[in-house]
């Protein structure tokens, strides 16, 4: 049959037709992105395991929050409870790893993250830390994939050493767990502490008893302690040094995760009275940080710790870098970039990153102290120290 040069028009016009029609639709639906799995190794088993529940909980109320996305990309987690043992963490991170994924965050204890981190960046995958901040990879083993959104170990101790100047103790005994954020935490204490250090009592991490501790205490006779116990060993040495009387006599300064929200209501009126450094407590007013406390109180029935803000800033922090590369991980050097921009509202308040992918932030002196309802609560007293970095940035040569 022959076609006529009219029909044969009329065909490239519907051809023209249908296409145009396709373009418009391709341009009105464009590509949506695939989702992207996170790996979130964490502790949720022990007596430290309120930590991991609190960092999980919030990082899934930041996804909650976008209808299951983050950054407008729709994200799933793939979680893993390391029961505070780094073996176990390993591998659960070299079977992700294994399985594609290339995004981890959730470890919260450094030697956990001493384990996992150099698997991850191996793969060439990327580790964003929302808890630990070890030193040994602040300065010369940092490195392009590895992000810290919560602070450098040894700052926030920093920021202590500065308190307890502002307070005037003049005699000071340190105790900590002899693991690494522990000794990183001495350590920064002393770097800016001008008083006298009395004493040096390093504890096991998982210690419950500390009355041969406590009885050193005593002998030494220090203006105040500084203690660093994280989680579960923190509430018994709170307990133990209340009902030893010391707290009476011998004023405990700390860093705010030394005694958080959780411990708070394990521990009683032992946290009435006790200084604490902090990067942020539920009762900063900015509008962020209201509406995430009542955010989560409303999902969990509880006040988030900082741990819990510290791993919601997190996955926004990575929202915001999914959202610039539209969930596209093989894009990396757009991820990273938008990573270290760090558009994103902290719930904090100022928040950028230094040279080595740490933060640049403000620290304050707090007190946790009875509020109106006979509640202990940690309030701010005033800023010890504005966008402060640390002390191992010199030390990265990172391009």
């Amino acid at each position: 049959m022959t076609t006529t040069a009219s029909s044969r028009r009329a065909v490239v016009a519907g051809l023209l037709t249908t296409g145009s029609l396709a373009a418009s639709r391709a341009w009105s639906n464009p590509i949506q992105p695939e989702t992207v799995t996170i790996g979130f190794i964490t502790t949720l088993s022990t007596p430290a395991g309120y930590i991991g529940e609190d960092e999980r909980d919030a990082f899934n109320l930041a996804i909650a929050e976008g209808g299951g996305k983050l950054g407008g990309v729709p994200v799933r987690l793939d979680i893993e409870d390391d029961a505070l043992k780094p073996a176990n963490a390993k591998q659960a991170a070299d079977r992700m790893v294994q399985g594609g994924i290339r995004l981890f965050t959730g470890v919260n204890f450094s030697n956990v993250l001493a384990a996992v981190v150099p698997s991850v960046l191996a793969s060439g995958g990327t580790y964003v830390s929302l808890n630990p901040g070890p030193s040994t990879f602040a300065g010369e083993r940092c490195h392009p994939n590895y992000f810290v959104t919560s602070y450098q170990n040894d700052a926030f101790h920093e920021a202590s050493g500065l308190a307890a100047d502002e307070l005037a103790y003049k005699k000071v005994v340190l105790l900590a767990p002899n693991y690494q954020a522990g000794r990183d935490a001495l350590e920064g204490f002393k770097r800016t502490y001008k008083g006298t250090v009395a004493g040096e009592i390093y504890t096991k991490l998982d210690q419950t008893d500390f009355s041969v501790e406590l009885a050193r205490v005593r002998a030494l006779a220090p203006d105040a302690i500084y203690q660093f116990h994280p989680g579960g060993a923190g509430i018994n040495f709170a307990k133990q040094y209340a009902n030893a009387g010391l707290g009476r006599t011998v004023p405990m300064l700390i860093p705010s995760f030394s005694m958080d929200a959780r411990m708070v209501a394990a521990t009683g009126d032992a946290a009435n009275g006790i200084y604490a450094s902090a990067i942020w407590t539920s009762e900063v007013d900015n509008p962020a940080s209201v509406a995430f406390v009542t955010a989560f109180r409303k999902a969990y029935s509880r006040t988030p710790t900082t741990y819990a803000q510290q791993s919601y800033d997190t996955a926004r922090l990575i929202g915001s870098a999914l959202e610039a590369v539209n969930g596209d991980l093989r894009k990396q050097d757009q991820f990273r970039n938008a990573l270290r921009a760090a558009k994103f509202v902290s719930v904090r308040g100022k928040f950028a990153f230094g040279p080595n992918q740490h933060p640049v932030q403000d620290y304050y002196l707090t007190r946790f102290e009875k509020n109106g309802a006979g509640e202990i609560v940690q309030n701010i007293v005033r800023k010890i120290a504005s966008d402060r970095g640390d002390a191992y940035v010199s030390k990265c040569t990172m391009n």
